[in-house]
């Protein structure tokens, strides 16, 4: 099994560097004009890009291969060239259009080395949930611009351009099979025992020749060192520091696949969206939704860069506002599934909350998107009121499947507390919805509780209003989390023995007596990451870092589901979104454990 290592910046993602050949196998960029992803791929047996050496004429395999990462961030290869030490490092720079490549070989003996770059561009593909490969003409030329080749792929007029740029002058050549380019950037070198020289390559992207030709120029003329360094400082001023190595590792990593694969920039309009990931290794690619976004992605953010909070707020308030609590939409903010979502509908209220109350900005309540966007989804929440009861229906749970009864007990918890963040934020107009959230909590109280066998009362998932309700759980909206958003007391005896029945043994979609012993759903009958952040807010925190300690998941990066024994990933690979929401919940527990501590 491939195990990869992600990286990437605001404009360009590396979401399949292969740790076995040390290949880079595609880069992803978004496209507003086409509503999701564009993927540039390499062959299925050789990648887009991938090192090569010739010493003494003959080439040769890394071997010994360890891969590490830079500021929690920056892959880095060491290994061996036959004797020879090798390196590579990939750089995505933030704030460039592309990437930079670092090779260094230190040689055990005067040698003669022919390196550098090889690939093959095999196919170009439109990517929204499925992938579709893009009908148009690939095509790879000299350029005056950068001295080398330029890529680039036209359907009439072009879509986009790609070109290398290297620190040291290099031989380029290609050929060109149908849509199939193979090219070679390579550099021939004398070195002498002990000596160490470096080989850096810069990739531009851009809509055309031009301009993917000055972005890699940009950073040529910047230097390796003045992009390293920026880059790395921005990394460091977010990285947070966790109770062990382990952890820190794990926080760190995953925060930064949750800000450069769940936001971006638009290669065509340079506008800032948001999606569920900028990479096809998830199986819901380069879509929106509002409670992966702003309930999982968005509170990580907002602890790491508040900046960059408020912008997705303008996003979410602006090109989303119109279908706010639809199932999911394009990054241009139309329906892409329809499906009405109560959790949805409720997220962005509590993004907002959150942003007023930990930044004290209170501007951006008086913007008229953000006005405008709280009145439409009082609007909407209003006709999904039961006419009788203060109850509000949904039509996809938080897996995004179809309800069993249409009052979800979490999802009005969530009504409740937005309803409160409504009158506490907009206190002159909204100060009535203060009462109209606590005729919600009653509602659940009277409506949503029942008692087992031994009469001891429980949280029903769902009901009916008509005496029909089911014990169930989700991971993506966990009944768990009713004290997390200040629902109830975790001493709550009703919440306590709701949490005992879907954590039990005899559950069934617990993992209680497994090493990962945390809880499934139907839509992936395996312990979810989800649920160990769940783990992590409601009290379960000790052994949720003790099952952190040992989970692989995706090679490090969150998933939607682990294997119960091994902690390796079973389902949704490269997770952006959930890595956000991991991310958050184990700040929230350290901070927790360390108050305690104090």
């Amino acid at each position: 099994m491939n195990r990869y290592l992600p990286t990437g910046n605001e404009m360009i993602s590396l979401p399949k560097i292969n740790e076995n050949t040390a290949g880079i196998e595609d880069f992803t960029y978004l496209s507003m004009a086409h509503k999701g992803l564009i993927e540039v791929r390499g062959g299925e047996n050789t990648p887009l890009i991938v090192p090569f050496l010739q010493i003494d004429g003959e080439e040769v395999l890394l071997t010994d291969k360890h891969w590490s990462r830079a500021h929690y961030w920056i892959p880095v290869l060491s290994g061996k060239a036959g004797r020879h030490e090798f390196s590579l490092t990939v750089l995505t720079p933030v704030g460039e259009r592309g990437f930079a490549m670092k090779l260094t070989i230190t040689a055990p003996e005067d040698t003669q080395v022919v390196w550098g770059l090889k690939g093959c561009w095999d196919s170009s593909w439109h990517c929204i949930n499925e992938d579709k490969e893009l009908d148009g003409k690939a095509h790879c030329y000299e350029s005056g611009w950068n001295d080398s080749i330029v890529f680039d792929f036209r359907c009439g007029a072009p879509v986009f351009s790609f070109a290398p740029m290297s620190s040291r002058k290099t031989q380029a050549d290609y050929t060109s099979d149908g849509n199939r380019i193979s090219y070679t950037l390579s550099r021939q070198d004398t070195l002498r025992k002990g000596e160490q020289k470096e080989l850096i390559f810069y990739w531009g992207l851009g809509y055309e020749e031009v301009a993917a030709a000055t972005s890699a120029k940009e950073m040529l003329r910047r230097g390796w060192d003045w992009e390293y360094h920026r880059t790395a400082a921005w990394l460091d001023k977010r990285v947070c520091q966790m109770a062990t190595p382990k952890l820190t590792e794990v926080y760190n990593t995953n925060l930064f696949f949750c800000i450069f694969y769940s936001t971006g920039i638009t290669l065509d309009t340079e506008e800032l969206v948001c999606a569920t990931s900028r990479g096809t290794r998830y199986y819901v690619s380069a879509a929106y939704w509002d409670r992966d976004v702003l309930l999982w992605a968005f509170p990580a953010i907002l602890d790491a860069d508040a900046q960059l909070a408020e912008e997705i707020l303008h996003y979410i308030f602006g090109r989303q506002r119109k279908n706010l609590g639809i199932h999911s939409r394009y990054i241009d903010g139309t329906v892409l599934e329809p499906g009405f979502e109560l959790d949805e509908l409720m997220s962005p209220v509590l993004a907002l909350e959150a942003f007023v109350e930990q930044t004290g900005n209170r501007d951006i309540l008086e913007e008229a998107n953000v006005k405008q966007g709280i009145a439409q989804i009082l609007k909407v929440l209003s006709s999904m009121k039961h006419p009788d009861i203060a109850l509000y229906e949904t039509f996809l749970q938080p897996t995004d499947d179809e309800i069993l009864y249409p009052y979800l007990t979490y999802n009005n918890m969530l009504v409740w507390r937005s309803l409160k963040a409504i009158a506490r934020l907009y206190p002159d107009r909204y100060a009535h919805l203060e009462q109209q959230a606590e005729e919600v909590k009653s509602a659940i109280y009277r409506h949503c509780v029942f008692y087992d066998n031994q009469k001891k009362p429980y949280f029903g998932w769902s009901v009916d209003l008509q005496g029909q309700h089911n014990i169930y759980d989700e991971p993506p909206g966990s009944l768990q989390l009713l004290p997390y958003y200040g629902f109830c007391e975790s001493t709550d005896e009703i919440w306590q023995n709701t949490v005992s029945m879907i954590r039990s043994p005899a559950y069934e979609y617990s993992f209680a007596d497994s090493p990962i012993a945390e809880i499934g759903c139907a839509h992936a009958p395996y312990p979810w990451i989800l649920s160990l952040c769940n783990s992590l807010l409601c009290g379960y925190e000790a052994q949720a870092f003790r099952e952190l300690e040992i989970l692989e998941m995706d090679n490090g990066i969150a998933c939607e589901s682990v294997d119960p024994v091994k902690g390796t990933c079973t389902t949704g690979a490269a997770f952006a979104t959930c890595a956000g929401f991991l991310c958050h919940s184990m700040k929230t527990a350290h901070q927790k454990e360390v108050s305690h501590e104090k």
